[in-house]
């Protein structure tokens, strides 16, 4: 497992723009794949984004494409979350996640999270 830090989160008008951080004490996160989730207030966790640097692929959930945009590094130990065209609905509490045992269903590792509040 991987010890994960957000950073970036914070307060914004609708329509702003936010960019989350994801880092593991300097660990490369080339081998794994690497996600973006969010639990907004009353509601189940639900899956963001998340990026696949092995076989360089990214995914969205729908309500997210065409605004957010997950990305890494050069060096592959930050992996980040560009949101664009903020929502009052995109308010959550964001958290970063690492599958690094590909055998093993679902995300093994799990950050704190960062609070993203998005006003009217």
């Amino acid at each position: 497992q991987l010890q994960l830090v957000e950073s970036g989160g914070g307060l914004v008008q609708a329509g702003g723009s936010l960019r989350l951080s994801c880092t593991a004490s300097g660990r490369t996160f080339s081998r794994y794949v690497m996600g973006w989730f969010r639990r907004a207030p009353g509601k189940e966790r639900e899956f963001v984004a998340t990026i696949a640097w092995g076989v360089g692929s990214t995914s969205y959930a729908d309500s997210v494409k065409g605004r957010f945009t997950i990305s890494g590094d050069s060096t592959k130990t930050t992996v980040f979350l560009q949101m664009n065209s903020l929502k009052p609905e995109d308010t959550a509490v964001y958290y970063c996640a690492a599958k690094t045992v590909m055998s093993v269903p679902g995300y093994d590792s799990w950050g704190q999270g960062t609070q993203v509040t998005v006003s009217s």
